[in-house]
């Protein structure tokens, strides 16, 4: 057994997330991959649709699941909004308005790019005004702050798009800007500050900027936050912020504008990171003190990478999907191509992550046409389905044989 696993229920509270659940964006394991199978292959518009229901306002954030609710963000005449949906039936329960809306700027983003994040008994949420709030399963605010009004203003060139994660005791947000940078985590019980870092690293203009959220993990016993942006990757003491070890070197010639869009994902002891717009990913070794740089990184390959989809992975590989739809498959451990495939082409991009599911791999196109291939041992496509919407960027969810589509207007459950 390795030593390290990835922390997917949250120690210390009376109700705990279950393995079918989807409790923050990247899945139950933090690494793109669904529980359980069944899981629907072929769709459109109208045919093997459950339900579809009208979002009150823009968005980007992908929902999470806990038990029989949906949890996700959007606008709603121009209010931060956190809403709430019967899973069967995808009938509104609640919405509750965190602050005063601050639009995006770029065509594809919103106030409401970070998804939510659940311990079984609250949900954490973000936005690009800087509200973080924590409310419970009824709707009710727990406790609700804003970290621009307390550590100043937001300086990202783009649209905020990092999410919350949570610890065994905190919430954690990371700051990663032109401003001074920052890890800042917050009891989840009372709001108060349990700590907060800094991570300054002096990165050239813009690739001081980064939209990556972090992951949690048990590196070695230790609870372990790793944090990919400027230039840099940091692992952080979960109980005290400190750092304890770093890479760098991921931008060797100084380039300007290197901002990270695309999270990093760990695998059987190993943390991929993508970086320089694409055009590379880095393996590194958990563990180590200090600048481990020489010695934890295990291989790094050029010219294969991805700026926005966050890699997936299982069973020793790792699935990386480039913006433009080219898709490999790469053995974790060495970084050898296992196998490599380009989807149709097209004028548009991906944002959203892969997800594997049941021997397969869900990729969705800006437009929102998912593309169903094997894992392997090829590349080859299985299916393609059309939603015929305007925009998606999020993420989908699958829990229970159905999966959650949530396009710039519209969420959707597939499955019968």
């Amino acid at each position: 057994m390795y030593r390290h696993w990835i922390v997917f229920f949250v120690l210390g509270t009376s109700q705990l997330t279950m393995a079918g659940d989807w409790p923050n964006w990247r899945g139950p394991t933090q690494n793109g991959v669904a529980v359980g199978k069944s899981f629907p292959t072929e769709w459109s518009a109208t045919k093997n649709v459950a339900w579809k229901i009208e979002l009150p306002g823009r968005g980007s954030s992908t929902p999470i699941v806990l038990g029989d609710r949906i949890f996700l963000t959007s606008a709603d005449n121009s209010h931060n909004t956190l809403l709430a949906f019967d899973r069967k039936s995808g009938k509104e329960v609640w919405r509750v308005h965190l602050g005063q809306e601050k639009a995006g700027k770029h065509k594809k983003a919103s106030g409401s790019n970070p998804s939510v994040a659940t311990d079984g008994q609250h949900v954490f949420t973000y936005f690009k005004s800087g509200d973080l709030a924590c409310v419970d399963l009824k709707g009710k605010i727990v406790w609700q702050k804003n970290l621009q009004t307390e550590y100043g203003e937001d300086t990202l060139w783009w649209d905020l798009g990092t999410s919350p994660v949570l610890t065994k005791d905190c919430c954690v947000v990371a700051v990663m800007h032109s401003g001074p940078s920052y890890l800042v985590a917050f009891d989840k019980l009372k709001g108060t500050v349990a700590w907060k870092v800094d991570r300054n690293m002096q990165a050239p203009d813009e690739a001081n900027q980064s939209y990556s959220t972090p992951i949690v993990l048990n590196d070695n016993g230790k609870e372990t936050l790793i944090v990919l942006g400027a230039d840099h990757v940091t692992a952080h003491d979960g109980s005290s912020g400190n750092e304890i070890w770093r890479v760098g070197g991921f931008n060797p010639g100084g380039e300007r504008y290197f901002r990270s869009i695309a999270s990093g994902v760990e695998h059987q002891g190993v943390f991929v990171a993508p970086y320089a717009r694409g055009k590379t990913v880095t393996a590194i070794k958990l563990g180590g003190t200090g600048d481990v740089t020489k010695s934890h990184v295990v291989w790094k390959k050029s010219e294969l990478g991805t700026d926005v989809p966050t890699p997936a992975c299982l069973d020793g590989k790792i699935y990386v999907l480039g913006d433009r739809g080219n898709l490999t498959c790469l053995d974790v451990a060495s970084g050898q191509e296992i196998w490599a495939g380009q989807v149709e082409k097209h004028r548009l991009n991906f944002s959203s992550s892969p997800i594997l599911a049941d021997g397969k791999i869900y990729i969705t196109r800006e437009d929102g046409k998912t593309f169903v291939l094997s894992q392997g041992p090829e590349f080859k496509v299985l299916a393609e389905n059309e939603l015929d919407e305007a925009q998606t960027v999020a993420t989908p969810v699958f829990v229970d044989g159905r999966i959650l589509i949530r396009t710039d207007t519209h969420l959707f459950c597939i499955g019968s």
